[in-house]
């Protein structure tokens, strides 16, 4: 990495300039200490602790350095908190500065979003613990399978190490190793425990030298391969993996994996949501002979830290993690894959609004190496960049397996409870000792509690939202508002009209369950979504009982439609998507579709032909009927041919300016003051137009109301000179008392 800049006549660096986490969009001068001004650790990247304002001591980054003569009487920095190299490598770093640029946040705080909690603190860092590993010794590698003829257990553990060599505790757990076969063959002499002493200095020594014939990858089918032959791991290239639900995507990218660790290189991987991150490591773990870690919220401070530190180190030649782990350092990455490109969870909604999707494929441009956006259901933007040829586009039409799609049955239904067909249905598959996956996308017992004679409904006093009814045991309720968190207890009488005729109104994962409880007694009921599944492990407890193939009743939300291989369900039923048919969001149509897609895909991925069966109201609206005859790749192009008559994104670049206030009037207000200086920078034209202020779809939350103003251009560089231009007034402008605003690029939600 290059020192900081001088000048002409090598003059040691005066000034240093710093990102400090703050809301206003620029950097901050601070002067070195005397013994660091002629230091080698003054590069790009370097953590150093500063104060700042009112705070005493926060961490900073420093940008750059120059030997300007500061007119203004400058702070000193406390102390440089990095021991040897810098904690953003340059590839972060020009990141970081690109996604300050692109969706005009703050550098300090986009650089603050890609470092680990703990990095974020001036506070000493915690000292890892050595890792170690299992492995044979030289009377274990001298042994045949003569030695176990009465241990089949231990047989079948040396057999792991002979083909595997060293094992960590990870790999022994993926494998269902038991420590008591361990502990024998220790006891024998056959294993020995080594702990790791040094780190090792690069990926090309952690990796065990494999073939690229790898025997445990699957064979793949003709389109399956052609997909792979195209791949090209030496240069860039945005890849759309465009394939059916169970086509075997999932191959591809271990097989790409596979010729990037045989280069001695590294891959990432993104997932949309934490419950996939355990099946995805567990299929990884099996197939390669190397460290595989994880980066995700459900880590604690210093897991995370140490999974980054080994990532930046060389250590770990695949990470698999969700949306903030495409900041990760890598010193050799060599490929990132974005599974389930489509999903929506790769879109931050708060802080810094920046999508790791796209921040990925800067970042693989950047680093010259392909990225793999694979999904069934890919995003209109993507599919349209894959047919304007951007992208390169790699079709699976059919399944790796022999099992055919699902056919997808329309059951008439103006209510949510189970159909006696559906009840029927699902009585058969179990019958047959398969699995039946039932999905509702909303938590709870029922969306809302009503009056029977007043017509009353229970509303979120916080909120332009229902108070949704939990059961948290058989006879005690709350009223839970899942916008702003407010918990109530049910009234025992309407409020209104003091009648006691109250009913729960609507069907949730909750009341789904108790039902089937009530006519299945006799068969697991498995409830997944987020409020069964909060604690930790019980995600990974109910996929356990689902991989075991034994008959059962899988209830939830979306929780269940995101990428899962269950080999033994056969059946899908699909409750209360309705209202995606008539979403004020112009997306609404896209998402509906994606989601029905994905849920149909759970059904009949190996073993059996699978079944869907969709409850509405609606069978012959002509998008569910173009989804269903013809499958979502003709839906995808009427909705674009949609948008390009709209003028709508992707045929159109789009920002939001979005604002929230305690008063209406102040967020309106405001908002129509910023169109003005809109306006005065660039004047609305076809080209260019301005919409608003408009009411966000839920307009108060939390006692606050949100507003947004809209921009969409014809040249994303029209966009972006709007908004370079208005962000430095606004920061100038004085606002009402406890107003906040933001800039959404490329939103996703309104």
């Amino acid at each position: 990495m290059p020192a900081l800049s001088k000048n002409k006549d090598h003059l040691a660096p005066t000034l240093l300039r710093v990102a400090i986490p703050s809301p206003l969009r620029r950097t901050f001068d601070y002067l070195p200490t005397k013994d660091l001004i002629n230091s080698p650790l003054l590069v790009p990247g370097l953590r150093v602790s500063v104060s700042f304002g009112g705070q005493k001591n926060i961490v900073g980054i420093v940008i750059d350095a120059d030997n300007r003569l500061s007119e203004h009487k400058l702070k000193s920095i406390h102390a440089v908190l990095d021991d040897e190299q810098p904690t953003l490598t340059s590839e972060i770093l020009a990141l970081c500065e690109w996604c300050s640029r692109y969706y005009h946040y703050p550098l300090g705080e986009v650089c603050h979003l890609a470092l680990p909690t703990l990095l974020r603190k001036p506070s000493p860092l915690p000292i890892k613990e050595k890792s170690f590993t299992w492995q044979l010794t030289t009377q274990g590698r001298q042994c045949n399978t003569q030695n176990f003829s009465r241990a089949k257990k231990q047989l079948a553990v040396w057999e792991a190490f002979v083909e595997r060599g060293a094992l960590s505790p990870e790999h022994i757990k993926v494998l269902d190793i038991s420590r008591t076969s361990i502990n024998a063959l220790i006891k024998k002499g056959i294993l020995e425990k080594i702990t790791d002493e040094k780190p090792t200095p690069n990926t090309k020594t952690v990796l065990n030298t494999q073939n690229a014939e790898n025997p445990k990858a699957l064979t793949l089918n003709s389109e399956q391969k052609h997909a792979l032959d195209n791949i090209h791991t030496n240069t860039f290239n945005c890849y759309l993996l465009d394939g059916v639900t169970g086509s075997g995507k999932t191959e591809i990218y271990l097989q790409t994996i596979q010729k990037v660790i045989n280069k001695g290189q590294q891959a990432l991987v993104l997932v949309p949501e934490i419950g996939l991150t355990p099946q995805t490591v567990s299929r990884f773990q099996q197939r390669f002979n190397v460290p595989v870690a994880t980066l995700h919220s459900g880590m604690n401070d210093k897991q995370r830290l140490f999974a980054w530190q080994d990532a930046k180190a060389g250590l770990t030649p695949i990470i698999i993690g969700t949306r903030s782990s495409v900041f990760t350092p890598f010193p050799n990455l060599g490929l990132i894959i974005v599974d389930e490109e489509h999903d929506l969870s790769y879109k931050q909604q708060d802080g810094v609004r920046y999508s790791a999707r796209d921040t990925a494929i800067v970042r693989a441009q950047q680093q010259n190496i392909p990225i793999i956006l694979g999904s069934a259901t890919p995003a209109l933007e993507t599919l349209h960049n894959a047919i304007s040829g951007r992208f390169t586009h790699l079709h699976l039409t059919q399944r790796a397996t022999t099992s055919q799609l699902p056919d997808i049955h329309c059951i008439p239904s103006s209510d949510d409870s189970l159909s006696p067909q559906v009840v029927n249905a699902i009585r058969q598959t179990l019958a047959k000792q398969q699995q039946a996956l039932v999905f509702i996308n909303r938590r709870g017992f029922a969306p809302t509690l009503i009056c029977q004679d007043c017509h009353w409904i229970s509303e979120c006093q916080h909120c332009d939202s229902r108070m949704t009814l939990h059961k948290l045991s058989p006879t005690r309720q709350i009223l839970h508002c899942h916008q702003c968190d407010t918990k109530n207890t049910p009234p025992p009488k309407c409020p209104k009209c003091h009648s006691k005729r109250l009913q729960p109104l609507g069907q949730g994962t909750q009341r789904s369950e108790e039902e089937l409880r009530k006519l299945f007694p006799e068969t697991a009921i498995l409830r997944i979504d987020r409020d069964s599944m909060s604690r930790k492990g019980e995600l990974a407890n109910a996929l356990e009982i689902i991989n075991s193939e034994q008959p059962c009743i899988l209830v939830g939300t979306q929780m269940l439609a995101k990428g899962h291989h269950f080999a033994n369900v056969s059946l899908a039923v699909i409750l209360g998507i309705d209202s995606g048919f008539f979403s004020s969001d112009f997306r609404g149509s896209e998402r509906m579709g994606q989601l029905l897609t994905q849920v149909a895909g759970r059904a009949g991925r190996e073993k059996h032909q699978g079944t869907v069966l969709l409850q509405t109201e609606f069978a012959d609206h002509p998008l569910l009927q173009k989804l269903i005859h013809h499958g979502y790749s003709a839906l995808s192009q009427q909705l674009l041919s949609e948008r390009r008559l709209c003028d709508t994104p992707p045929y159109r670049h789009m920002a939001f300016i979005r604002c929230h206030a305690f008063q209406a009037n102040s967020a309106i207000q405001f908002l129509q003051q910023t169109r003005q200086h809109c306006e005065n920078t660039l004047s609305s034209s076809p080209s260019l137009q301005y919409l608003g202020p408009l009411a966000s779809t839920i307009e108060k939350r939390k006692n606050r109301y949100y507003y947004y103003l809209q921009i969409k251009a014809t040249k994303r560089s029209d966009l972006h000179y709007v908004l370079k231009t208005l962000c430095p007034i606004l920061e100038k402008q004085r606002a009402p008392k406890r107003l906040h605003w933001l800039i959404d690029v490329d939103p996703q939600e309104t």
